[in-house]
């Protein structure tokens, strides 16, 4: 049996996130740099980048 990582789902799919977690969590568990200071929070961030979900904003980050 595959060992899945904890913030996947099943289906291989980013688990929704909530709002309220600091970017210097997601900077640090994914390996971007956002470009925003480190305790602002996901919203925010996501508001910034015009992205709905972690999921997209990763993408947008990454290119």
């Amino acid at each position: 049996m595959r060992k899945m990582k904890k913030d996947t789902n099943k289906d291989g799919r980013y688990r929704t996130k909530r709002e309220d977690v600091l970017v210097r969590t997601i900077e640090k568990k994914y390996g971007v740099n956002l470009k925003v200071r480190s305790d602002a929070q996901l919203h925010t961030v996501l508001k910034k980048y015009g992205a709905a979900s972690l999921s997209q904003l990763l993408r947008k980050v990454h290119g």
